[in-house]
């Protein structure tokens, strides 16, 4: 109980520590490295991986400057991209993922504006023809009016580098500053920002922003739908190009009602037209948008610049489409990292945005979410912390396993149901340490448990049962009891002549080769070795560990040592050593078990009249010329599953109650048909013994003798000679009596 309480107070700091995370009390680094990749993941195996025809994308690539020069290019080439566009193609809107900050001087005005002032000054003709051709000449002029009436949306970026340098000019805010006044909204904010000419901003339908958020580790998730600069909040290229698309001139925040003061509870942004919202746009605590990747790089339709210049695009690949600006030429710098792809074109994550915001499928995470994880991980963490330290292995990790799919379930139907983004790294984390806990627990801690029991029953029982023990240590103990056993003794014959025909290291390493053998077969039938007595072996079943079959698993011992013994004794002989023959005597029974000794020293033993009968029973089977007599006990346990020779009924000293015996010929279908041929003869044989027909029976034992000889049936036929000039009497039982041990 006391180890259990422990791994539970340890669970329940771990689940308390996550929850401090998942509150946002602190932040755990890895945690939050992990729920990016997880949201990666989710992301990857959850997109459609299919084209969004109504997004098309114009690439300046580098087919497109090597046959129009290097960018920038010339604005009267870019005036006759928008006619192209607008006039042929029909397109519905367009917008840029570049910047014209500089004015463009590729016609020469200026050097012709220089020579009127000077060398020509005075020279009306000339003048008169600068005059004329100066509005053909004025490139951005000529760039700017073709913008005019027409759907054109302008790109620019905020920086964040301290003390920047503006450039160009910034359309109106989407939103003045003191809208928002008031409220806790942590928009994201810069610090200077690169814009196009006051003349183009001029002209353009409308200018957003084209910056992504890059996280810490690099990559383009979220695009920031508002960003604030000196107080006014300018909205995204995206939402610019969709609203200007759908003739929408309004965007209105969305608040809950559960405005406090550490949230300010803005969630959306809707797209009004008419007073009626016509697309809401879910935002999260930086009022941004998670960019809704359809696929990998090339989700959208690309088309080569310069053969839209050229007219080689047929044109209902364009037509009524949404045409974005933009590059993937490596040498023009504008591929980013992003969960799907680690150089993918800026174009195409303005692209899927404004795809997702059509569709209406973008994932978001508003900041309410918070709740739900902290709920989710606290019921999850108190489970697995309060439970599984009472669990075994197999039923702990069952639980863990059934608590991840439970974590998976709710957050995939959170992400599929409502598009929402409900953490999962925490929940996770909390469930693999908890488990990971438990197991290091039960390796690192409980170890030492299993280390006592191996001091404890090592020595006695085979390791598969002290790991077996070990996993319910409360349930074993070295204290006496009475239980139902069966023991097992074996000795060597003769083995005071052997001992004298060797030199003391040669008998040394003959017993221990023969006990070794011995032994192995003892633990391969989850014996209990008990201890060795010279050359005899003393092993029981059914404790510490409970065996409802002792008695079989005793038996098929005694049947394996006899085995294991011809293997050995070729390797004896081939030595030149002796050859061993051995008893062995098993019985069944009520016994004494446990921890049983003197103070100095002690064992775990058994003890018993059962026990007594047990060794007995080896002392005798010489008297039958067998290697293995089995008790009555034993044999009424297993009768059905093996093929037993009843040998006598005897007495042995120090009993006084008779009890029969047996010889195990081997289990159940194991044993041929000439053997119980003779087997059934011979049980003939003994009941004509027993019933006093003498001459019947020694006809029976000679038959056999001659078939099959064997002692016992010379042993029978001197008893029978012996009772013929002796006779028992009426009331002769067939006992043997045996007078020593």
């Amino acid at each position: 109980m006391n180890k259990t309480l422990s791994r539970v107070v340890l669970g329940l700091l771990v689940v308390a520590a996550m929850l401090g995370h998942a509150a946002q009390v602190y932040q755990i680094a890895l945690i939050n490295h992990l729920d990016s990749i997880i949201y990666d993941v989710k992301v990857r195996l959850t997109m459609p991986q299919s084209m969004d025809d109504r997004v098309v994308i114009l690439d300046i690539d580098e087919r497109s400057l090597a046959a129009e020069g290097r960018w920038p290019w010339s604005r009267n080439k870019l005036e006759a991209l928008l006619d192209k566009l607008f006039d042929h193609y029909q397109i519905g809107v367009l917008g840029f993922d570049v910047v014209f900050a500089e004015p463009d001087r590729s016609s020469g005005i200026d050097s012709l504006e220089a020579m009127a002032k000077s060398a020509f000054r005075d020279d009306p003709k000339f003048q008169s023809v600068l005059r004329g051709m100066r509005p053909k000449l004025d490139y951005d002029a000529r760039f700017s009016r073709a913008m005019k009436g027409r759907k054109v949306v302008l790109g620019y970026y905020f920086s964040g580098v301290e003390d920047g340098v503006s450039t160009g000019a910034l359309p109106p805010p989407a939103f003045p500053g003191f809208v928002f006044q008031g409220r806790n909204i942590a928009f994201t904010t810069w610090s200077s920002f690169g814009s196009n000419l006051q003349v183009f901003q001029q002209s353009a339908a409308a200018a957003g922003h084209f910056n992504p958020l890059i996280d810490f580790d690099g990559l383009a998730r979220r695009i920031p739908m508002l960003a604030e600069y000196q107080g006014n909040l300018y909205e995204s290229l995206s939402l610019a190009v969709v609203r200007v698309l759908l003739d929408i001139p309004e965007v209105t925040p969305g608040f809950t009602d559960d405005v406090s003061a550490d949230y300010a509870g803005l969630e959306w942004l809707d797209l009004k037209k008419e007073g009626r919202a016509t697309l809401r746009i879910p935002v999260d605590a930086n009022v941004a948008t998670l960019i809704p990747y359809r696929g990998y790089r090339g989700s959208f339709a690309y088309y080569s610049m310069t053969d839209v210049l050229s007219g080689a695009v047929p044109k209902e690949k364009l037509e009524g489409r949404i045409v974005l600006v933009g590059t993937t030429a490596p040498g023009l710098m504008d591929l980013r990292a992003t969960p799907v792809d680690t150089a993918y074109p800026g174009v195409e994550v303005h692209a899927n945005l404004i795809s997702g915001i059509l569709d209406g499928t973008i994932k978001y995470k508003p900041a309410y979410i918070l709740g739900a994880d902290v709920v989710l991980l606290f019921l999850v963490g108190v489970l697995m912390a309060v439970v599984i330290p009472r669990l075994a292995p197999f039923k702990a990790t069952v639980l863990g396993l059934l608590v991840l799919f439970f974590l998976l379930s709710i957050n995939f139907a959170f992400w599929y149901g409502s598009n929402v983004v409900l953490p999962l790294a925490a929940s996770l984390s909390t469930v693999v340490l908890l488990y990971a806990i438990n197991m290091a627990w039960g390796y690192f801690v409980e170890s030492r448990t299993k280390k006592q029991f191996a001091q404890l029953f090592g020595q006695y029982v085979p390791p598969e049962l002290v790991d077996e023990m070990a996993r319910n240590p409360e349930g074993y103990s070295m204290d006496g009891r009475r239980a139902d056993l069966t023991v097992l003794f074996s000795d060597v014959r003769g083995f005071t002549t052997i001992s004298e025909a060797l030199q003391p290291d040669q008998l040394a390493a003959l017993m221990n080769e023969y006990l070794g053998a011995m032994t192995e077969v003892v633990r391969e039938h989850r014996g209990t070795l008990d201890k060795y007595i010279g050359d005899a072996i003393m092993a029981f079943w059914g404790a510490p560990v409970a065996d409802g079959q002792h008695a079989r698993n005793a038996t098929l011992t005694a049947l394996g040592m006899q085995a294991a013994l011809k293997e050995l004794n070729r390797d004896l002989l081939a030595k030149g050593w002796p050859e061993l023959k051995i008893g062995v005597g098993v019985n069944s029974g009520p016994m004494t078990v446990g921890d049983m000794g003197s103070p100095v020293r002690k064992a775990y033993t058994v003890m018993g009249d059962a026990v007594n009968l047990g060794a007995r029973l080896e002392g005798i089977t010489k008297q039958y010329g067998v290697g293995i007599l089995v008790g009555e006990e034993t044999h009424q346990l297993i009768a059905d599953q093996f093929i037993f020779r009843e040998l006598d009924r005897v007495r042995v000293k120090g009993k006084t109650e008779p009890v029969a015996i047996y010889e195990p010929l081997g289990e159940v279908g194991a044993v041929n048909e000439a053997e119980l041929t003779t087997l059934q003869r011979w049980n003939e044989a003994l009941a004509l013994y027993r019933s006093q027909a003498w001459d019947s029976a020694q006809e029976a034992l000679t038959t056999l003798q001659e078939q099959s000889p064997h002692y016992v049936y010379e042993l029978y036929l001197q008893r029978i000679a012996h009772l013929r000039n002796d006779p028992p009497g009426p009331n002769w039982d067939g006992v043997t009596t045996f007078e020593t041990k």
